[in-house]
């Protein structure tokens, strides 16, 4: 099964590179955009995703500055644009 593991700072801590963004934009003539937060999209193909969440608390997040989401997906394999 196809698994999607949003992974994102939590609610207060410093995102450096969400500030970073959030200051270019307006430079770019993106006006408007406020609270900018990065992450990460993590995908993968697992036989058991009851698993997932154990792997995100011991490898894929940092429980202590990160929350994550998972999302089961329909099995297919993405596609490149």
């Amino acid at each position: 099964m196809r698994v999607r593991v949003l992974v994102r700072p939590k609610a207060g801590i410093l995102d450096p590179q969400g500030v970073a963004v959030e200051q270019a934009l307006p430079a770019l003539g993106f006006g408007g955009v406020t609270d900018v937060r990065i992450g990460r999209l993590i995908e993968l193909e697992v036989d058991d995703p009851a698993q997932v969440d154990e792997m995100c608390r011991k490898l894929l997040a940092n429980p202590l500055v990160e929350d994550y989401e998972v999302q089961l997906l329909d099995g297919a394999a993405g596609t490149a644009s």
